[in-house]
């Protein structure tokens, strides 16, 4: 007797996104679920599945009342072809909204010339986010990786940290820029994004699987935290290893063997000799310096960018918490800040950049002789103190048009700011009420958080007049906001100009290979294509899923 056909696989279920669902502090996630569920019309038996897709605190002062809350996108998944009437009103008033679709880590299409006997591995430079995750999705999509990295492994230059802050002797290989997770290891470690990317989740959720919170998936204020990246890190390092990614940590990138016709990289040479790759993926962070000069003398393109430049301002964490809660919540811990000045006739536009509630000040050094500030915060936000720079964008009309003018002019403020503070990497330091009154702090400096110590320094004069008038717009804006901000309970140091780098490696937008040498993938702040650990991660991860479905050019 013939076999009946088997039935069709029913279809997947629809995942509805419903927004700007309210939570009170002291109410518990699992309250959401049966509030989405409502505004769809649904029980929430019928439901299929549902996670939280953003968790926002709304601190906003409706005329003279503060009245805190959470605000919620909830996803629901939900029976193919289930609509209800509520449904059908929820999308007309755009309070529902079908949800996007993750991307798969794994791709259907792999170009033959990434992967089968003989071909040769595809080198990744640099261990920050950008070539962390570039490599992640190669190696995901059967590629052989090679990743270099010009510092060493998390244990050893977390010891190389240390050392600098004892003895003031900079390790140009060593340091708070170079190393295992690159510039971010020490910062504020922030991981959202301002981006609605299909990639942006499974990266997320590889963090996660690495010891990472579960909530980064959904608040709008992620934040891991320097200490534990550094137990992450080395996690994350033997999951790619398991993949097949082989590391070369203390290995830098020193030149480029090319073919005979000098439009393809054969091989990278490096300070422990040369090594086959079938494409090159750079992503060497906004610092690398020596190795742009040298690309750009193999063939490379480049050109320059706008870039933020500004200063670094403390606080007492408790003013920033009344300025923004009206005191402490144990709930919600330090508060933190995203503050925005806009242009006017008078200065240009600013904003505060890596906000560092209940964190510390750093030095964000490479090069002997210069001094540029930082911010990083451990997650338990234990430090009185919070800080975040305040920036503002400077272009080649202020720099000039030259590829490298940008780095030049980074270099001769840090240089200046150095001096300043007295050859020794102490950091300048004036009230912020001084700075805007254009007079010293005479009265002595407060204490800050900065390893090195401060000494009082004329920021305002420091500082070009432009970027002076824009963080003094932005300080009186922020006073506004929160009531003390550009008091001399602020305090600002000197100087912060590596929020984002001054060159910018032209690529194509769809192939995204590198103008000049046909297999070469710039990626990252270095390649300027990101501005944060997030947006670092996903370039990378996108550059690669590019390269694994269109192969090497």
């Amino acid at each position: 007797m013939p076999q009946a056909p088997a039935s069709p696989p029913p279809p997947p279920p629809a995942t509805w996104r419903v927004l700007q669902l309210e939570l009170a502090l002291d109410e518990p996630e699992s309250l959401l679920r049966a509030r989405a569920a409502q505004v769809l019309g649904l029980d929430p038996a019928e439901l299929r599945g549902s996670r939280i897709a953003l968790k926002a605190l709304d601190a906003r002062v409706r005329g003279a009342a503060r009245r805190l809350q959470w605000v919620c996108h909830v996803d629901l998944m939900v029976d193919a072809g289930r609509v209800t009437p509520a449904m059908k009103r929820a999308m007309r008033s755009g309070r529902v909204k079908l949800a996007p679709a993750a991307a798969a880590v794994e791709r259907p299409e792999r170009h033959p010339s990434l992967v089968g006997p003989g071909v040769d591995p595809v080198v990744v430079v640099g261990s920050g986010p950008a070539g962390l995750f570039a490599a992640y999705l190669l190696a995901r999509n059967g590629v052989r990786v090679t990743l270099l990295e010009r510092g060493p492994a998390i244990r050893e230059r977390g010891l190389a940290v240390v050392r600098f802050h004892r003895t003031r002797e900079v390790d140009p290989e060593r340091n708070l820029l170079f190393g295992e997770g690159g510039a971010g290891t020490y910062s504020d470690g922030k991981i959202y994004t301002r981006v609605d990317d299909p990639l942006e989740l499974p990266l997320l959720e590889e963090l996660v699987a690495c010891g990472a919170p579960p909530a980064i998936v959904y608040d709008s204020g992620a934040h891991i935290g320097t200490d534990k990246l550094h137990r992450l890190l080395p996690r994350l390092r033997a999951r790619l290893m398991d993949l097949g990614v082989s590391f070369h940590f203390d290995t830098r990138l020193t030149g480029l063997r090319l073919d005979a016709g000098g439009g393809r990289v054969r091989a990278v040479v490096t300070e422990r000799g040369e090594l086959p790759c079938a494409a090159l993926v750079l992503a060497i962070g906004h610092s690398a310096r020596d190795t742009w000069a040298m690309l750009a003398a193999a063939g490379l393109a480049f050109e320059a960018k706008p870039f933020q430049l500004g200063l670094r301002i403390e606080h007492p964490q408790e003013l920033i918490d009344r300025g923004r809660y009206g005191g402490p919540i144990p709930q919600l811990g330090a508060a933190s800040y995203n503050l925005v000045s806009r242009a006017t006739p008078a200065a240009a536009a600013a904003h505060s950049f890596c906000m560092c509630p209940g964190g510390r000040v750093v030095a964000s050094i490479s090069e002997p002789h210069l001094l540029c500030t930082n911010g990083m915060s451990n997650a338990s936000h234990s430090s009185a103190w919070a800080s975040a720079a305040i920036v503002t964008t400077v272009g080649p009309e202020q720099f000039g048009a030259g590829a490298f003018d940008g780095v030049a002019f980074q270099r001769a403020l840090e240089a200046r700011c150095f001096a300043a503070g007295g050859g020794d990497y102490t950091a300048p330091a004036q009230g912020a009420a001084d700075f805007l009154a254009g007079r010293p702090t005479t009265k002595g400096l407060r204490h800050s958080t900065y390893p090195f110590g401060t000494v009082p320094g004329r920021l305002d004069e420091l500082l070009p007049p432009a970027v002076r008038d824009a963080v003094a717009q932005a300080l009186l804006r922020f006073d506004r906001l929160i009531p003390g901000y550009a008091g001399n309970e602020g305090q600002l140091l000197g100087l912060e100009s590596r929020s984002s780098g001054p060159v910018r490696m032209p690529r194509d937008p769809v192939t995204r290979r590198a103008v000049g040498l046909a297999n070469v993938y710039p990626v990252g702040e270095g390649a300027g294509y990101a501005g944060g650990i997030m947006s670092a991660a996903l370039d990378g991860a996108n550059t690669a899923v590019a390269l694994v479905e269109g192969g090497v050019g």
